[in-house]
């Protein structure tokens, strides 16, 4: 007897009907369709009578065992692929009612412009805002810094805090550990010092560099904020946080408080035709800008914008735009040439004028026609403001002055590189030749200012004969302050309840949490609000501003 295993090609359907090779005495049923398989099979071989008879036998049981196996492997194949795609269709409706139950804020467009564009806001109405500060200072404005922000904080805002190149290292270093050594600072976080120090020189582009720095570190880093506001180390609040959060919480936090006008004037010579080079942008010792012989032309890409100027009027005072100016009588001596500065860049200017033709004609030549044909002319003087550096813009605006996704910002920033005291003119320019942000301006930079009589080309230290001038006119901050200790702690006692070297009391931080720690203190009450009289003048202030009939038309005009 002898074992064989032989490998036969079958051929079957899938009813099991075979068709036995034809060397068989056996022939089963003959299928439509075949299927080939390649069958080793094992037998043993008997008598030769048998051999075929049993062959058979074995080849039709293997077969069935292995068509069995296979429609059992593909039944729960079958079944396997039915349970996974029930359970995708099951969690796909889930998913799906999840995400449409969601708000727009997935619905984002593809393009990059449009998503830079999209700047959803929470709703405003009397949620607590949050102001984002720079305050700068230079050399010799360190304490003066330290006392300003002691006033204005609150743990709700964010604060950057810069002492320029012109500073020495020692005075940043002493800002820098006046920062990290105070425990409130340390536990809230909000305080930031650029340790990183930038030139900068209030006549060329740097100052805007630094704000623009200032602000990117802001959005990066600050958390949600409403208003960005730029304050130096002279300027000094007249109301409490409190105050200014409280007022501010019904105000829409799309508009943009900044001075602004397109009526130009006598800038077109003095400022936008000449071209000047500021050393603070590659130098790392501070200079004076130096002028370009060449002038060039007024854009026309976009129309320059700066702050309101004065008008002239006979036996009446000057008026700007929300401002009056002071009218004085010069008289000028044959031969005693002109006895003030026409244009420094500082933060006014004085001209000479007899009417628009003077004032043109003094700003292309520099001298007046035939000043001595007379003993004593006799000109009018008028205090021609400048365009304030100083403002509170939104962060709708800012985020767009970083971004800059339709290149407006950089290229205004560009062309203001060669501008004297660009400053005044930057961001005013930006923000009234951008479509969706020139209808969010109020022309106001919540500042009190006061000026010499007769004026000088800077306004004057304010002090203790200011005061109620200062409250008067509702504003929340005030400049210019030297180091009068006098009329700073007056308004310390009078108008914010601070302390020596203290925080102003408020619904954050107060005399009546002596029994725990002030930082668990603060973090519980940093939403509570106690508005004082401060508040009712602000309000005041803000809402004469948006109650102007003319109010809309007097936006970037």
């Amino acid at each position: 007897m002898m074992k064989t295993t032989v490998t036969l090609s079958l051929h079957f359907v899938t009813h099991t009907s075979l068709c036995v090779p034809q060397r068989s005495k056996h022939t089963l049923q003959q299928p439509h369709s075949r299927i080939v398989v390649n069958l080793p099979i094992s037998y043993v071989s008997a008598s030769s009578s048998s051999s075929p008879s049993l062959f058979l036998q074995q080849m039709e049981s293997t077969l069935k065992q292995q068509l069995h196996q296979k429609k059992k492997k593909w039944f729960l194949l079958l079944i396997t692929s039915l349970f996974l795609l029930s359970l995708l269709i099951i969690l796909s409706i889930f998913v799906s009612h999840d995400l449409s139950s969601k708000p727009t804020e997935s619905q984002k467009p593809i393009f990059v412009e449009s998503k830079l564009r999209v700047h959803t806001v929470p709703s405003t109405e009397h949620r607590v805002p949050r102001l984002a500060y720079l305050i700068s200072g230079s050399i010799g404005d360190g304490e003066s810094l330290k006392r300003t922000l002691k006033a204005l904080y609150h743990p709700l805002n964010q604060y950057v805090v810069h002492l320029d190149l012109e500073a020495s290292a020692a005075e940043r270093m002493d800002l820098l550990r006046f920062v990290e050594g105070d425990a409130v600072f340390r536990e809230i976080e909000n305080v930031r010092v650029v340790v990183r120090s930038n030139l900068v020189t209030y006549r060329g582009p740097t100052m805007v560099s630094n704000t623009l720095h200032a602000a990117a570190i802001l959005l990066k880093e600050g958390g949600d904020w409403d208003w960005f506001i730029n304050l130096s180390a002279s300027d000094y609040p007249l109301v409490t946080q409190d105050d200014l959060l409280h007022t501010l919480s019904s105000v829409p936090r799309h508009l943009n408080f900044i001075e602004h006008t397109s009526d130009i004037g006598w800038k077109e010579f003095q400022r936008a035709k000449p071209v000047i080079i500021d050393p603070g942008l590659y130098s790392l010792q501070k200079s004076d800008v130096f002028w370009i012989s060449e002038k060039r032309s007024v854009p026309s890409a976009f129309k320059l914008f700066t702050a309101p100027r004065c008008l002239h009027g006979r036996g009446r005072k000057c008026r700007s735009r929300g401002r009056w100016c002071t009218e004085r009588v010069l008289n000028w001596r044959p031969g005693g040439g002109l006895d003030l500065i026409v244009d420094d860049g500082g933060d006014a200017s004085l001209l000479i004028h007899e009417g628009v033709k003077v004032e043109y004609e003094f700003a292309k030549s520099g001298k007046v026609s035939d000043p001595n044909s007379t003993d004593i002319l006799t000109f009018r003087l008028c205090l021609m403001t400048t365009s304030s550096a100083w403002m509170m813009l939104s962060r709708s605006f800012i985020d767009y002055c970083i971004w800059g996704w339709d290149s407006l910002p950089r290229v205004v920033l560009m062309y203001y590189a060669n501008f004297l005291s660009s400053p005044e003119g930057y961001f005013h320019t930006v923000i009234c030749n951008a479509d969706e942000f020139r209808n969010t301006t109020v022309s106001h930079d919540l500042h009190f200012i006061s000026w010499d009589n007769p004026p000088k080309q800077h306004p004057h230290f304010l002090t203790t004969d200011d005061f109620q001038r200062m409250v008067d006119s509702n504003a929340p901050f005030a400049r210019k302050f030297g180091h009068n200790e006098a009329a700073l702690e007056r308004i310390d006692k009078e108008l914010l309840g601070r302390s020596a070297d203290g925080f102003v009391h408020g619904g954050w931080f107060g005399d009546g949490n002596t029994n725990s720690s002030l930082p668990s203190y603060i973090v519980k009450n940093t939403t509570n609000i106690r508005p004082g009289a401060g508040a009712e003048r602000i309000q005041r202030l803000i809402s004469g501003l948006l109650s102007d009939k003319d109010f809309h038309g007097k936006q970037c005009v």
